[in-house]
Formats: C-alpha cells, structure tokens, sequence
C-alpha cells in the first residue's frame, strides 16, 4: 500500500498493520507522519491540554548482577562506587519532593542480590505510614522478576506482596527492545526476556495496577524489531488495557560498555509519531525531554505526545550515560506554554490535578537535577544489616569484617 493510501485509511481511523508501519517509516516525509500523529492526538485530546507530573526518579541502588551492555549506571557487586540508599535517605527525598509540590516517588535500581523482599515491603509500609498519600511508582518488571528469583516467588505473589505493603503502580523500564535477539545481543536477556517483561505487565494489570510501557531504541535493532516491540505492546494493551501511557527515548552510549552514537533529533520524533499511529489503544504518549532536550521535547508535542512527563527532581541513569538536561516545573510549563497548549499538573493516573504549582507559592527554582547522594560516597545504608545478604562482599560488610 502507498503512503498516501495509509495515510487515507489512517484519517478514518483505520488501523496500521507491521507492513504499513514499515512503509511509513521508511518512505512517509517526517512531516507527514507529524501531521498524522498530530491529528491522532487530537482526536484523543481535543481539549488543547499538555500534562506533566510532579515527581522523584529516585535509585536506590546502583549495584547490580544484570550487567547489561547498554548501561553506564550499574556497578558490580563489591565495587566502592556501589551504593544502596537507606530509608531515613529515601524519606529525606520523598519530603523534598513533598515541598516541591509532588506525590509520587519513582522507584527503581539495579538488580542487587542483597535487598530481599522483606526490605521493599518493609520501606513501602513505612512510606505509607509517614506519607498516607504519597505515591509509590515502583519496580520495573525485570525488577520484579530479580526479586521473583531472589525469593523463588512468583511474579504474581510478588506483585500480590508489594500491593499489600503499598505499591500503587509500575513503571514501564527494562523493556528496551522486546525482541530476544536484540535482547541477548545487548546482554539484557537474562535479566527479563520479551515474554517475561510482558507476563509482569500482564500479572500487573490483572492484579488492579496502571503500568507504563517504555521503549529505548538506536542499540542494535532493527527497523522491523523496533516496529514488533510497539506490536507486542499493542497486542497486550487489547487484552488488559492496563497501560496508561508510552515512552520511547534514544539510547545514550557514553561511558557505556556497548558505545557506538546516539539516534538524531528527527530519527525520534518519526519513532514518536509512529508509536502514535501503531498504539491507538494507548491515551498518552510521554515526550523524552530528558535525553532530547527541552526543545525537542517541545517539538514533541506536534508529533503526538500530549504529556511532558515528569520534572523528575533527581536522575542518575541517563546522566552516568552523558545527558544531563534538567527542567523545573517553571521550564516544563512555559515550554508546554510557548507551544500553544495549556499546561496542567496530574498524576499517574493522568487525573487532572490543576495548575502550576509556582503559581499559588513560591516554589525555589531547580538548576540542577539532584543525585543520589550529594557527596557520592558508595556503600550501604547501616538499616540494609538488618537483612540478610547473600553475596560475600555484602556478608563480609554486614557482620563488620
């Protein structure tokens, strides 16, 4: 089918097939395919709004076992750089967060075999005694499945165990590709395969929770690999309908074991518009300022995102990788703002929550996106020696020697 035949039979809401979606990409004029993905968007969003949420992308641990070819963030078990926050640190983040006008914590780490079970579920119900009606974002799905495998649990019983102690939903990270040979090629395989990743997706979902869908692409994939990665989560979308949003977001090589270069500016905004016409069962498509930039990020919004996403506070993964951009809920707005749309804050949910904070009181402005720890000292926090470790490094630290 022509371009201009797909273009027709999506203007009737018609719906794109693999082969479709291939054409465009390789052939549609990246203006035609924003002007596609605008009028989807609108369709959805016909009120004019651009959300965003007031949150922390918050670490906990850079320790991790996957060791996957892609990432600058993790250090090995043992290693003086690994660090792995303690609660009074977390709840120190989860009140700044709280003063900035957020209500909800991102929650994500390495794959560190010394945090048991009982250390989330015990960190999640102490949240939700100090903070009743903060948010816990938590856990991405091959974190779940570490913690599966640490616990010789089920994902499900897992899923059943965090609900219980406090967690309110799960974010999409992990997914990179969903594809088994991208996923081994880029070591990451073992960690979650395409089907595990979907299953706790899915168990996520049956069990009452919202989940996002991420995709980082621009590793080894290719085009068709890329395009079966939306498929899948469209296909998983028809059938529980638990995802509230996607995010795509280019891989970023400095300082990573895999290197190569980044994706270009206009290589995202097609893969954004794309992922528009591919997920028409998806309500919200996320703009990745954080590895594009405010400006792109801005330019997003005519190529079918309708939220900014987060201003996330703090970030440590794609800034060990070499991005370091940062935006305040100031910058988030008029930036929302200066593209035509009216800026609304929401939660994870996207209920509507009302307008900018720094319009009702003062808010101090961010400069800089936060870290960790200020002073990046490793090492554990002294609660995690209430637990019990597993690896040598950690049993050595936790008994003193």
């Amino acid at each position: 089918m022509s371009v201009a035949a797909i273009a027709d039979k999506l203007t009737v809401g018609g719906r794109l097939t693999r082969d479709e979606a291939l054409e465009c990409y390789l052939q549609a004029p990246t203006s035609l395919l924003g002007r596609l993905a605008n009028r989807a968007r609108q369709v959805r969003h016909p009120e004019g709004l651009v959300t965003y949420i007031i949150d922390r992308n918050v670490n906990y641990t850079n320790v991790c076992v996957a060791r996957c070819k892609f990432c600058a963030f993790y250090r090995g078990v043992g290693s003086s750089e690994g660090y792995t926050l303690g609660f009074d640190e977390i709840f120190g983040k989860i009140e700044e967060t709280i003063s900035l006008g957020g209500g909800q914590l991102l929650l994500q780490g390495g794959h560190n075999p010394d945090i048991p079970i009982e250390w989330y579920e015990d960190l999640f119900r102490e949240v939700k005694i100090r903070y009743p009606d903060f948010r816990l974002h938590a856990l991405s799905p091959p974190e779940v499945i570490h913690i599966s495998r640490l616990s010789q649990l089920p994902t499900a019983t897992v899923i059943a165990r965090l609900i219980a102690a406090g967690l309110d939903s799960v974010p999409g990270g992990g997914a990179e590709i969903l594809v088994d040979r991208v996923r081994k090629e880029l070591n990451c395989y073992s960690k979650a395969t395409a089907e595990e990743w979907l299953g706790v997706m899915r168990d996520a979902h049956e069990a009452g929770l919202r989940t996002t869908a991420t995709m980082m692409y621009g590793t080894v994939e290719t085009l068709e690999e890329r395009l079966e990665h939306l498929f899948r989560l469209r296909e998983l979308q028809d059938e529980t309908g638990g995802f509230t949003a996607f995010i795509t977001w280019s891989y970023q090589p400095e300082h990573t074991e895999l290197g190569g270069n980044e994706a270009t500016g206009i290589d995202y905004l097609r893969t954004l518009a794309l992922a528009r016409l591919v997920l028409d069962n998806f309500d919200n498509l996320q703009a990745s300022w954080v590895t594009q930039g405010g400006k792109v990020g801005q330019l997003s919004l005519a190529y079918g995102a309708n939220d900014m996403g987060s201003v996330m506070i703090e970030e440590n993964v794609v800034r060990a990788a070499g991005a370091e951009f940062c935006m305040d809920e100031f910058e988030v707005v008029r930036n929302i703002e200066n593209a035509g749309f009216i800026a609304k804050r929401r939660n994870m949910h996207y209920e509507v929550l009302g307008d900018p904070v720094f319009r009702q009181r003062n808010v101090p402005r961010m400069r800089e996106l936060a870290v960790a720890r200020g002073d990046g000292r490793g090492g554990e926090a002294e609660d995690l020696r209430a637990y019990e470790a597993r690896s040598a490094a950690a049993k050595r630290t936790r008994l003193g020697q």
